[in-house]
């Protein structure tokens, strides 16, 4: 796994000084484990299969490696090794059929994760199959199933967006790139969906900043396009702008597509609800993000989150209109999801319209994103990882 950093999960944990009492195979390259097999005398054929068991299988026990002898599984537990997915420690279901998960790491630390069966319209004319799928009629149900996964990248997150939940966790931690795409195979696992056949679209919305973390971040999305087999087509990362992370986004060979959180129109209006515009402003914002190779038919996302009286209005859009023009992109309008003691309101539906048809009448292609899960909070911006939280009930 290419990337600058070649740590274990349970490296960083320990450098952290929050070592697991086991140590997590989930995560390791085919390099790390073949230089575990090799430290256990096994035929270094055992790491493909181990490698195998882990991304393609997605075994959540070592006991379920039914190609090793039953003395190497044993000698794996015994020296402390376990599989070492995150567990699901509650969960939340909501009306529309999404779960929201609070997922437990290997050092207590809790973190969020959504399914969202069918997904929420976000792909929309982004250019890309999911994108076809999302505007085609629904297939019959034993065709396929579809479904999203909303994955967490840091244990609370640094930028503070005034209108978001998780912002106000702070940031405890990064995950690393096992826990980050062992959410993906937890998920995956619950829902029973096989890669191949049923189409699973990721996004990197949930807790953290993925830029704030890109080494594990880029990692994991090796894990999940390589062993795993989820093209990066179908994942789509979310940045709150930070240029030197796209910088290195752009030297990517294999990366996800990009969705930009805009959220204002003018600088003032983007600072006040996210004060990291004070570090990157929208025009320097701009000035990179144009510099990126986009693939055939592939258009930049970026995403509005419409607050009421705040930045909804006519004006707003057009202003949206000029700050994008020239560039191959579309937009994703996100009414605001309500949260505790967050001084916003839900713009009007007609406001919501009006802002929708300005962006169509001048060139921009413009979606509402569906929102799913918002009476477990589960939407966008509304992840606050908590234990004792009335929405979340105890798994059985």
């Amino acid at each position: 796994m290419a990337g600058s950093t070649q740590t274990t999960q349970n490296e960083q944990l320990a450098a952290s000084g929050k070592a697991p009492v086991q140590r997590a195979l989930f995560g390791m390259t085919l390099k790390q484990l073949t230089a575990l097999v090799d430290g256990l005398r096994q035929p270094l054929f055992r790491a493909k299969q181990l490698h195998d068991a882990l991304y393609r299988q997605r075994v959540e026990s070592i006991d379920d490696i039914s190609t090793f002898p039953v003395a190497v599984r044993e000698k794996l537990k015994a020296d402390g090794w376990s599989v070492g997915l995150p567990q699901v420690a509650l969960v939340a279901k909501s009306v529309d059929g999404t779960e929201r998960y609070l997922v437990k790491l290997g050092d207590g630390e809790t973190v969020e994760t959504v399914w969202m069966p069918g997904g929420d319209g976000g792909e929309q004319g982004d250019g890309t199959p999911a994108a076809e799928e999302e505007e085609a009629a629904a297939p019959p149900m034993d065709e396929y199933k579809r479904g999203t996964i909303c994955i967490s990248s840091q244990v609370g997150c640094a930028v503070n967006c005034q209108f978001c939940l998780t912002g106000k966790l702070g940031l405890r931690r990064n995950l690393t790139a096992g826990e980050i795409a062992g959410q993906v195979a937890v998920v995956l696992n619950r829902q029973g969906m096989q890669i191949g056949k049923d189409r699973i679209n990721l996004v990197f919305m949930g807790q953290g900043e993925p830029f704030h973390n890109f080494d594990n971040f880029m990692d994991s999305v090796r894990l999940l396009v390589g062993p795993m087999g989820i093209p990066e087509s179908r994942m789509t990362v979310s940045t709150s702008g930070i240029l030197h992370g796209i910088d290195r986004y752009m030297q990517e060979p294999v990366r996800p597509k990009l969705a930009i959180s805009l959220n204002g129109s003018n600088d003032k209006v983007r600072t006040a609800v996210m004060p990291i515009n004070k570090k990157w402003p929208i025009g320097v914002l701009l000035n990179v993000i144009r510099q990126i190779p986009l693939r055939p038919r592939e258009r930049l996302t970026f995403e509005y989150v419409l607050l009421g009286g705040v930045n909804d209005s006519v004006e707003n859009a057009r202003e949206v209109v000029q700050l994008l023009r020239g560039l191959r992109a579309k937009v994703n309008l996100i009414i605001w999801n309500p949260g505790p003691y967050m001084p916003f309101e839900q713009p009007d539906d007609e406001r919501v319209a009006a802002f929708q048809q300005t962006l169509r009448e001048g060139g921009l292609p413009a979606y509402i994103r569906r929102p799913r899960g918002r009476d477990i909070y589960a939407a966008c911006g509304q992840l606050k990882r908590t234990m004792d939280d009335e929405r979340l009930v105890t798994i059985h």
